[in-house]
């Protein structure tokens, strides 16, 4: 037993690190863009089609800004800094473009299912999809500005 806590703490260093707040942040960068791996073999095995959700698009963002505050402020190593400098420009873009589709699903005014965009009939009951009507409806808007004008 104490073979393993000297291996757990040794010479005052949990796990051999020493540790500062910044170490906290670098290592918790790297646990929360590992973390993605996980969502996204999570969410390709419950669809059974390969998938990149939101959430991967996030941790990666969270944890390239972590590991480019850990390399900018405690590291101050230049290429670690070159590596994390611009990796969130593609992540911010695709939530971007997530935002954007999500917005343009479009609401069927019979059965109030989201479609998907440019869809001409609802794919639950089949009726007719007025385009300009249902995508404000979808995002809630349609709604708030129909019981606004009945008051």
């Amino acid at each position: 037993m104490d073979s393993l806590n000297n291996l757990i703490w040794h010479d005052g260093k949990f796990l051999g690190v020493q540790w500062s707040v910044w170490k906290v942040v670098g290592w918790l960068g790297n646990a929360v863009f590992f973390s993605r791996f996980f969502v996204q073999w999570y969410a390709t095995e419950k669809l059974k089609r390969v998938v990149v959700p939101t959430a991967f698009w996030w941790l990666s963002l969270a944890g390239s800004l972590l590991l480019l505050s850990y390399a900018l402020f405690y590291q101050r190593d230049s290429v670690f800094i070159f590596a994390y400098a611009f990796t969130w420009i593609p992540y911010i873009r695709n939530l971007i473009i997530h935002r954007r589709h999500a917005a343009a699903h479009l609401a069927c005014s019979q059965c109030a299912k989201v479609c998907p965009p440019h869809s001409n009939y609802c794919f639950s009951c089949g009726a007719r999809i007025d385009a300009a009507l249902t995508a404000k409806t979808a995002l809630g808007i349609g709604a708030q500005r129909s019981s606004a004008a009945r008051s």
